[in-house]
């Protein structure tokens, strides 16, 4: 049975590791309130673009271009959004079970994968199961702005256009709310069919009423519309598909960075109780051990009275 010197201790450990995970939580908290309200403001024009450029290369069936077809015999590419740090829950290992888990909805062959990290934690994660990180923008994470993710759209389409890559693909977590942080594997291009461009995993709701799926484009219900290109379609493409691209890196790092800011709030809060719990449970032990070593102490001065 542990001394009251240890049990004193142990208490005292608790108690500091509780002050801690109280002061993380409110920190998570106020960033929280901040990236909650940016990923929200960029869900429409996340939505309204995606749909709206999927929409049009369905129509588009007699269009050629290199964003509408596999390019060369290039390896896949995957930009991987996860956290800088940890202590954010079940965060970052969804985003690596998303992508490496037995069931997951599309497989990626490390050795015909190339990661575009967003994020340590997943580069890292990734690295260890054999992936090969192609580049790393993980400093960016912090505070990301449209032009940080043109600069990996511009690299991505760059390495597309010389086959390096044959395909893009996203993996991020999609906020709904503060408690709830879908994981998601979107795909960017070559546009083949639009339903193959969201991964569909009943298990973890990828697919809920804020889904690109839902939301549809003027286009959506037109099924004899021709897509008529002013300029050519080659032109067209070449300027709206890298929009296209970084409009979608965008939203989804602000959706990420608002689903790991809920999540560490919430691993906090979480930690914070268990904490307190055990501090309650520390002190009742405390207090009986007292008792008991004062009681043992009289015992013994009745003892040797009585003897004298």
């Amino acid at each position: 049975m542990p001394t009251i010197k240890e049990i004193k201790s142990r208490r005292n450990t608790i108690e500091s590791t509780s002050q801690i995970t109280k002061a993380m939580k409110l920190v998570a908290t106020v960033k929280l309130q901040h990236s909650k309200e940016r990923a929200q403001n960029s869900i429409p024009y996340f939505d309204t673009m995606y749909n709206t450029v999927t929409d049009i290369l369905k129509k588009s069936t007699n269009v050629n271009h290199i964003f509408t077809k596999p390019s060369g015999d290039g390896k896949v590419a995957l930009i991987v959004i996860s956290g800088n740090r940890g202590l954010a829950g079940g965060y970052n290992s969804n985003i690596i079970r998303a992508l490496t888990n037995q069931d997951a909805k599309i497989k990626f062959d490390p050795n015909d994968t190339l990661i575009y990290a967003v994020g340590g934690k997943a580069r890292d994660g990734l690295k260890r199961k054999g992936y090969v990180v192609e580049k790393d923008y993980s400093d960016w994470l912090q505070n990301p702005s449209f032009d940080d993710a043109y600069q990996i759209a511009n690299d991505i389409i760059n390495d597309y256009k010389s086959e390096k890559i044959r395909e893009i693909y996203l993996c991020y977590t999609f906020f709904k709310n503060t408690v709830v942080h879908i994981p998601r594997v979107l795909k960017l291009i070559p546009f083949t069919s639009v339903d193959d461009h969201v991964s569909k995993n009943e298990e973890t709701d990828i697919i809920s009423k804020n889904s690109y799926n839902v939301t549809k484009s003027k286009f959506a219900n037109d099924n004899n519309l021709i897509m008529n290109y002013e300029p050519a379609d080659d032109e067209l493409l070449d300027l709206i598909i890298p929009k296209y691209i970084t409009s979608i890196i965008f939203g989804a790092m602000t959706s990420s960075i608002a689903s790991e800011n809920g999540a560490r709030m919430t691993a906090m809060d979480n930690a914070t109780n268990n904490a307190n719990e055990l501090i309650d449970k520390l002190s009742i032990q405390y207090n009986r051990a007292r008792q008991g070593a004062i009681t043992q102490e009289l015992t013994e001065i009745i003892a040797g009275a009585n003897a004298i």
